[in-house]
C-alpha cells in the first residue's frame, strides 16, 4: 500500500507539479475531503521547491477558504438558521465575533476541517481581510513544516 501511494504521489508530482498543489489547496479548502498535506510531502520528496510548495499551497487554500467564506456569507446563514435555534446561533455570532481570528488560525494550523471555519467565518461575518491575514498566518507555517517533511524524507 505505501508503495502505492508512493507512486500516486510520485505521479502527481511528475503530471502537475505546482499546478497540482494549488488544484488540491484550493479545493480542500471549500469542500473536498483530502487534505493536501500528504501531496505537498509527497512533492518535496520528489524534488520540488519546499518554500514554493508551501507558498503556492497557502496562497490556493486561502484563496479557497475565500470561496468558502462568501458561500458562507451569502447562503449559510439561512441554512445554519433552519437547523440552529436563534438563540444559539447569536451565542455562535458572539463567540466568532470575539474569538474568530482564533478559530481561524486554529483552523489553519490544525487537522481542525479548515474548510467548517472559512464557512462559520462567511456566515459570522468576521471581517475579510482578518480572516484573510489569520488564514495565510496559520496555513504557511503548517504547508512548509510538511513541505520541509517531505524534502527530509526525499532525502533519505
Amino acid at each position: 500500500m505505501l508503495e502505492t501511494f508512493k507512486e500516486f504521489a510520485k505521479n502527481i508530482v511528475l503530471d502537475y507539479g505546482y499546478l497540482g498543489i494549488f488544484i488540491i489547496s484550493f479545493t480542500e479548502s471549500i469542500i473536498q475531503p483530502v487534505p493536501p498535506d500528504p501531496f505537498i510531502t509527497g512533492a518535496t520528496a520528489f524534488g520540488l521547491n519546499p518554500l514554493t510548495s508551501a507558498f503556492i499551497a497557502a496562497v490556493a487554500s486561502v484563496l479557497g477558504g475565500s470561496v468558502g467564506y462568501f458561500l458562507g456569507k451569502f447562503l449559510g446563514e439561512p441554512v445554519a438558521k433552519k437547523f440552529i435555534k436563534e438563540k444559539y446561533y447569536q451565542k455562535g455570532e458572539e463567540l466568532f465575533d470575539k474569538y474568530g481570528i482564533y478559530a481561524v488560525l486554529a483552523g489553519a494550523l490544525t487537522p481542525i476541517p479548515y474548510k467548517v471555519i472559512c464557512w462559520m467565518a462567511g456566515i459570522f461575518e468576521m471581517n475579510f481581510i482578518k480572516f484573510l491575514i489569520a488564514s495565510f498566518i496559520g496555513r504557511f507555517p503548517r504547508f512548509f513544516a510538511v513541505a520541509l517533511f517531505g524534502q527530509f524524507l526525499g532525502n533519505l
